[in-house]
């Protein structure tokens, strides 16, 4: 028999990143949104919003290498760089590497955001939903704890709690908008000489 240490530090770091991810997209979106509460301070949602991004890739990192330690399924070390080299659920197992690459690369357009423009750093950061719809994927189909309903709660309450933060923000997006096209109207309107 072999030792499962690595398998369950893998299972468990699998889970834990894409927790971190899920915070991580929910942090972006209050911070994105304009009706963002009283006590919430920018600065500090972006570095919460940062640190959460780390995490997750450092807790997927740590999947990966535990992945590779544990000696059940032979898992090169190149498998963690190059989707479709695990011979484990193969197609499962490339989305949560493309996931891996999308997250590290929006990750990385934190400290690039000066030199790409803010429109393109914005656009980037939309590869968040792919990586987590990736993430998701990847989870639900090749994890060994997918089909345990504690599981599928988590992943449920996740997709469900970004679904419902991306609606809210667009919403509010739309109505900040609204209000400043008709916010001039409406000043010229009480300007006017009666």
């Amino acid at each position: 028999m072999t030792d499962p240490t690595f398998w369950i530090v893998a299972r468990v770091t699998g889970l834990v990143a894409f927790g971190l991810m899920t915070a991580t997209m929910l942090a972006g979106l209050l911070l994105a949104g304009r009706a963002r509460p009283s006590w919430a301070r920018p600065a500090d949602i972006v570095d919460l919003h940062k640190t959460l991004s780390l995490g997750a890739l450092v807790m997927t990192g740590a999947h990966g290498i535990a992945l590779v330690m544990d000696h059940a399924v032979d898992i090169p070390l190149t498998a963690l760089l190059v989707p479709g080299m695990v011979p484990y659920r193969p197609l499962w197992t490339s989305l949560g590497v493309l996931a891996a690459w999308l997250a590290l690369s929006v990750h990385v357009s934190f400290s690039l955001r000066k030199r790409i423009g803010a429109k393109v750093w914005r656009k980037l950061h939309y590869g968040t939903y792919g990586a987590f719809a990736l993430a998701t994927a990847h989870g639900l189909a090749s994890g060994t704890d997918s089909g345990k309903p504690w599981v599928l709660a988590m992943y449920g309450g996740a997709v469900g709690a970004v679904t419902a933060a991306t609606v809210w923000r667009a919403g509010v997006e739309k109505k900040s908008a609204r209000a400043k096209r008709t916010a001039p109207r409406a000043a010229a309107t009480v300007q006017e000489p009666a």
